[in-house]
């Protein structure tokens, strides 16, 4: 005789308030697991980057736009490049190589 202390013993209390486990589904192909994906997960997942996650504070982000129009996109590229301050270059003096009869006397 076999003595059961489970769920599936006929003297338990909870036995009929078990839900029997759902049939799994067939699994997803890769298409659609993909297409089930948001902007942000891909580019969690792909990048490493999260959108919804404020880089300085931590806090929770809203998208308020996405822009796709590649005019606009253009144009606002333009417009930020117009007004980002120009690199400076003269920092540095200009590398020259010493004359050769300092050099070699």
């Amino acid at each position: 005789m076999v003595a059961g202390f489970s769920l599936h013993a006929g003297v338990a209390a909870k036995r009929g308030k078990v839900k029997k486990a759902k049939a799994l589904d067939e699994p997803q192909t890769p298409t659609e697991r993909r297409a089930s994906m948001t902007w942000a997960q891909r580019l969690k997942r792909v990048f490493n980057i999260d959108i919804e996650t404020c880089g300085e504070c931590g806090g929770a982000v809203k998208v308020i736009a996405c822009i796709e129009d590649p005019v606009v996109i253009k144009k606002i590229l333009a417009h930020l490049k117009e007004k980002a301050s120009p690199e400076p270059t003269n920092l540095l003096p200009s590398v020259r190589a010493l004359p050769q009869e300092e050099r070699f006397g």
